[in-house]
Formats: C-alpha cells, structure tokens, sequence
C-alpha cells in the first residue's frame, strides 16, 4: 500500500477578462471559495476548479473543461 497516492487535481481554467468570468461561474451556481493572487477557487459540491487571471490565446483556444451533470436540460433552463 503506497502512501503517496492522490488526494484531488483541479484545472487552472484561463479568463479573459477574470471579474466577468468569475460573476458567470457564481451565476451558475459554483460557489467562490476564495481569491487571492489572480486565482479563484470555485467549487460546487464536489467539482471543483481554479480560475486564473491569465489568458494566453494559443492555450486559452485549445482548453477544454467537461462538467458531467445529471440532468443537462435542467441545466440549460437554469443557465438561460
């Protein structure tokens, strides 16, 4: 049994313009757990990412972020 296992990662996720994207994520329903350095925690029960202050093009295009949900329609109605 090892002692050097995982206990979580989290993906740094670009922003463009940082303030708006965090008030789109709370928005949303994630809860902002704290800001500081030009990152922002944002969780929602047990998913869980890290906003970053920073937007560099080439990287910001090829990222990617899946949030698997139950129900996708009820998700749509609720972010429309």
């Amino acid at each position: 049994m090892s002692i050097l296992k995982p206990i979580e990662i989290k993906a740094f996720v670009p922003a463009k313009d940082f303030k708006l994207s965090q008030q789109f994520y709370q928005d949303i329903g994630f809860e902002k757990r704290s800001e500081g350095g030009g990152i922002a925690y944002f969780c929602y029960e047990h998913c869980a990412f890290l906003l970053q202050d920073f937007h560099l093009k080439p990287c910001a295009d090829n990222f990617m972020m899946h949030l698997l949900v139950e129900d996708a329609d009820a998700w749509y109605d609720r972010i429309r």
